[in-house]
């Protein structure tokens, strides 16, 4: 696996995807010709099984290259993790996912936030209902930031039954049925080829057993379960710190002002600004790196250690692009630097689920419990 090899691929057409917004085709086909759109798939399924320091690892090197491809990997990755940890998909509808995943990029999404509702971390239940039929099941509802959307093969929607005791479940949705409206609305300040548009099911009508999981109320996330998610989205955004780092280490060695007469990296202000970057990133990454290694080995940390180890990785990780862009000022600002890109890019770690202020106050209270 040359992940270097990976991130030279996207970074080849990152510039041109942020540019378009066009789902970023490329990108994801490089990542499935190398092996790692199912790295996490079990062992027991014939699959590599990469534990959590090894998604660490391979999402910051996506995200180097291009972050937009970098976060649609991520939630088919999760989701191959999430069925590795604990089986809850139907087997004969997970193996017809992974026959899928052998011949072509297969990519796997869940999405839950909704226009009223918004985000389902801070509660709620959802409007989109799955409704009993003679066959299955018939999906309706509207869904926001559904990352990748464009180039989903699956629809994991999260929903509410019309049953006399409601349940809330997952439901699999193959992107290819009837009745499913794509609406292009995303349109924002970084990961613009992340395609998180809006999605419009009007009776979308699935088998019974496309149901993956469904119970009449949840329970709070076990510990690897937001481990999962926490720690493979931060190292996706210092693989943007990295990125960016990069691009200010060439601009301090091509940089030479008629006034100095030599390249800004031989200036104390740049050597010391290269050093606090440095110091940043690479804290941030011992950290992520740390707590999914003790994780994968077993040992028991508290159920917001990984929240922890995430909100202060995007800090270092903000704080590190953030002081490269001051020191470069308008030449960074441009749209003709890579940094200007990664600077919007980083701005989008602080809005993944739990947000910060909600991971702050589950912290707070485990400790002050």
């Amino acid at each position: 696996m040359d992940l270097e090899k990976v991130t030279r691929r996207l970074a080849e057409t990152a510039a041109e995807y942020d540019r378009t917004g066009d789902f970023p085709a490329a990108g994801v086909e490089a990542v499935h010709e190398a092996g790692l759109l199912t790295s996490t798939v079990a062992r027991r399924y014939g699959g590599r099984e990469l534990g959590l320091a090894g998604q660490v690892e391979v999402l910051a090197a996506l995200g180097e290259g291009d972050p937009s491809v970098a976060l649609i990997c991520a939630m088919t990755l999760i989701t191959h993790a999430r069925q590795a940890r604990q089986a809850q998909w139907p087997e004969e509808l997970y193996s017809r996912v992974l026959a899928e995943s052998a011949q072509r990029p297969t990519l796997i999404n869940t999405v839950r936030v909704e226009p009223e509702l918004g985000s389902p971390a801070r509660g709620g239940l959802p409007a989109t209902t799955a409704r009993r039929t003679a066959a299955g099941w018939s999906v309706s509802g509207h869904k926001r930031f559904a990352t990748g959307a464009e180039g989903l093969s699956w629809f994991l929607v999260w929903a509410a039954t019309d049953e006399p005791e409601p349940r809330v479940g997952t439901f699999a949705v193959p992107a290819s049925a009837p009745g499913i409206r794509i609406e292009r609305t995303w349109d924002q300040l970084g990961l613009r080829a992340s395609g998180s548009h809006d999605v419009v099911f009007t009776d979308v009508e699935i088998p019974a057993d496309f149901l993956i999981q469904a119970a009449s109320q949840s329970g709070p996330p076990d510990n690897l379960a937001v481990a999962a998610t926490a720690l493979p989205l931060a190292a996706l955004y210092l693989g943007v710190g990295r990125a960016a780092q990069r691009a200010f280490h060439r601009f301090a060695h091509d940089r030479v002002p008629a006034n100095l007469g030599r390249p800004l990296a031989t200036t104390e202000k740049f050597a010391q600004a290269a050093g606090e970057i440095e110091t940043l990133l690479s804290g941030a990454e011992e950290l992520l790196t740390s707590v999914a290694g003790r994780l994968d080995a077993g040992e028991e940390l508290p159920p917001t250690r990984a929240l922890s180890a995430r909100v202060l990785a995007d800090r270092h990780v903000h704080a590190a692009v953030s002081l490269a862009m001051r020191l470069l000022g308008n030449p960074g600002l441009s749209r003709h630097s890579p940094l200007e890109r990664h600077f919007r890019d980083i701005q989008s770690a602080a809005v993944h689920a739990p947000q910060e202020d909600t991971a702050l106050t589950a912290i707070g209270r485990s400790v002050l419990g």
